[in-house]
């Protein structure tokens, strides 16, 4: 299935100094339960090599040879540190290589990791071609050029770049022999080609090819020596597991020729399977164009609807060379103008690019400039009748003191959005994002798009001021929020949904004043956005027991660390409870003047909330918390234990992970997002529950 290799470079200890060392940010093959399997470096003098182990990974295993985030490693032998500016100075020097940690082989009932061997794999090969184009040198999104890897070449192995010359030079063969099939069924020759319009037999075979041209570039993109193994689901994961190319020190060379992951077959049958689900009308077909949307002039538009881009978080253009190179070299013959360039063109992409317009305050010049035409464009041209919506799943958050959060890249669109014209009526959450890409996994990354619904703005609309805008903005909100909570959406997103009814009261108004008369800017108002939504959020905590009352102020303050007595009690008589009775409900530990939430792993495991004499939501909630990682079904039968009362724990979730978020708790903001986001499977978990146990009972009834 794969060849698993870690990159090496010399020792930095004078001592093993001719020793390649492996870099490997974990030795863990599988994590799964009952199948772990991991690697250790068994050392011999001078040497080393590697046997697969099977069995609960140790400690240092799982952190192989990295000592922390970026290039800190240690030199397996010695335990010498290799410090980042050494790797980095090896890797220009070309001497960084790899060494085989292990095969994945398939087995009867899973995978198989097998020891690597000193004999070669393969003959030695050399590549008759490779994509000589540099990398950009924007270590934001491409690291490997600061080690010695400035070319998409370089991101391949040798043997990696022979399969995808092969397949790439296929394409052109498999349509010759397509276009004869189709002539032989009859379809006409003599015509234009696909590009022009065409639709006889090597027009058809164009079509075909232009498809097998993307199952290549879907092989390149699990055929890298950027993909690495992702041992929880015993797989390889893609290049692009995020939108960058970053540097992988451990990486996973895919078999395109296997039954698993990576193979040429199975990108072939994606293809398919998309196919087969695309409405095709034969009547009228159907045609795509490129253009630049802030100058191309055309028929007015009936519906738009588009995904803009975001500011300066994705260099688009340049991360599509990676594709762009196979592309070019398996359809150039199809599409001559379209792959005239060697790279993908760039000068007009609107992105707020400081490396590419020379500076932060040129890009967002740039990027201010270039969207508020392309969407005054879309403005002059769309139907008046009907709304005009933009897709947006961007998370861009800067403090601004204790106003709340602002974001620049949502108040640099936004603000391009207003001044063209345009009011914003609402926004939809939707579900967009997969949950087991590389960015959303351990991590509180959005889980949706925000779809913004835009409209002309009348020309007639008031002005008002920042008091009448607040006044709008908790009557629009209040509601909006509490729609929200209900459709389940997950907490990290609620901030980002929530500009849309908040910005739809701001851009009601022609322009909204402050105190000293001024226009009040699209950055105030999204801090006062966010002020509101978090004045919302903590109204809501009236509907909560005293005790989570008492345990909200509490975990604000300090989360799960220790306070003082006296404060703790002080703040008890506020809300109604006190520290001792909250002790022996289970919710704190006080010892020695001190005071300290429990935390979820050390609540006691035999909980029955049915027979909970002091049930409280912040115990609901921390329970689950606590059941949960080890599958849904645990959760599922605490749900059905709390009954009714199960739905104040999720709501309470809402609270605790703004509270997290804002004190900059990220482990603990992800574990209330995460309750969030798995609760519709929780309770459908529970609702299955409830019917066999009905099942069951009207059994026992009729056997009765």
């Amino acid at each position: 299935i794969a060849w698993l290799w870690a990159r090496t470079v010399r020792s930095p200890n004078p001592a093993f100094a001719d020793v390649e060392v492996p870099l490997a940010s974990s030795f863990v093959l599988s994590s799964r339960k009952r199948k772990e399997a991991w690697v250790e470096p068994v050392i011999e003098g001078k040497s080393y090599r590697f046997v697969v182990r099977v069995g609960t990974p140790s400690a240092e295993a799982k952190g192989g040879t990295k000592l922390s985030r970026g290039s800190n490693f240690r030199c397996v032998i010695s335990g010498s540190p290799i410090a980042p500016a050494f790797v980095k100075s090896e890797g220009m020097a070309k001497r960084m290589g790899a060494r085989l940690m292990a095969v994945v082989a398939e087995g009867d009932r899973g995978r198989v990791y097998l020891d690597p061997t000193d004999e070669p794999i393969v003959p030695h090969m050399t590549a008759e071609w490779r994509p000589m184009q540099d990398l950009p040198r924007n270590p934001r999104w491409f690291s490997p050029p600061d080690y010695g890897m400035p070319t998409y070449a370089d991101l391949f192995t040798e043997r990696q770049l022979v399969a995808l010359t092969t397949f790439s030079d296929l394409v052109a063969e498999a349509q010759e022999r397509i276009a004869k099939d189709a002539l032989g069924a009859g379809l006409p020759s003599g015509g234009p080609g696909l590009a022009e319009g065409g639709t006889d037999a090597l027009a058809y075979a164009q079509a075909v090819g232009v498809y097998l041209g993307l199952a290549v570039d879907r092989v390149a993109d699990r055929g890298s020596a950027i993909c690495s193994w992702d041992s929880s689901r015993d797989s390889i994961r893609n290049t692009f597991g995020r939108q960058a190319i970053p540097m992988m020190w451990d990486f996973a060379e895919a078999n395109p020729l296997s039954d698993s992951s990576g193979n040429l077959l199975h990108q072939v049958n994606w293809i398919v399977d998309a196919l087969e689900v695309v409405p095709a009308n034969t009547a009228t077909g159907g045609s795509a164009t490129q253009h630049d949307a802030a100058s191309h002039s055309s028929m007015p538009l009936q519906v738009v609807s588009t995904d803009p881009p975001y500011y300066d978080n994705i260099g688009y253009a340049d991360l599509s060379d990676f594709f762009y190179v196979w592309l070019r070299r398996s359809l150039r013959s199809v599409f001559p103008g379209l792959f005239a360039t060697l790279a993908v063109p760039k000068v007009a992409e609107l992105i707020a690019s400081p490396y590419r317009q020379g500076s932060r305050g040129a890009a967002e010049r740039f990027f201010l400039d270039g969207m508020r035409h392309a969407i005054r464009r879309i403005v002059d041209q769309s139907h008046p009748g009907v709304p005009t919506t933009v897709f947006y799943a961007f998370k861009q958050s800067e403090r601004k003191g204790d106003t709340g959060i602002a974001s620049t890249g949502w108040e640099t669109f936004l603000d391009a959005v207003i001044r063209s014209g345009f009011s914003i009526s609402g926004t939809w959450p939707m579900r967009t994002e997969l949950g087991n890409r590389m960015v959303g996994r351990g991590t509180n990354a959005l889980a949706s798009s925000i779809i913004l619904v835009c409209r002309q703005r009348s020309a007639d609309a008031p002005v008002a001021t920042r008091r009448e805008l607040a006044s709008a903005l908790r009557q629009s909100l209040t509601p909006a929020i509490a729609h929200m909570q209900s459709g389940n959406i997950a907490p990290v997103d609620l901030a980002q949904a929530a500009i849309g009814p908040g910005m739809a009261a701001y851009t009601r108004y022609a322009k909204v004043l402050d105190a000293s008369g001024k226009p009040m800017t699209v950055r105030d108002a999204l801090a006062l956005i966010n002020q509101i939504l978090d004045e919302v959020l903590a109204e809501q905590e009236g509907d909560f027991d005293a005790d989570t009352r008492w345990a909200l102020t509490w975990f604000e303050e300090s989360g799960f660390a220790e306070g003082d007595f006296g404060r703790a009690e002080q703040l008890s008589k506020s809300k109604n409870t006190s520290v001792e009775g909250m002790e022996r409900a289970g919710l704190l530990v006080s010892k020695a003047g001190k005071v300290r939430l429990l935390k979820p792993d050390e609540l006691p495991a035999d909980w029955d909330p049915r027979k909970d004499t002091r049930l409280t939501a912040w115990e609901m909630v921390h329970h689950l918390i606590r059941v949960l990682p080890d599958g849904e079904d645990g959760a599922a039968s605490l749900i059905r234990a709390l009954g009714g009362a199960a739905e104040t724990a999720r709501e309470l979730c809402y609270r605790l992970y703004a509270l997290a978020d804002r004190k900059n708790r990220p482990a603990e903001a992800l574990a209330y997002n995460t309750l969030v986001r798995s609760w519709p499977v929780i309770a459908e978990r529970a609702r299955s529950m409830d019917s066999v146990q009905g099942d069951l009972l009207d059994l026992a009834g009729s056997q009765g």
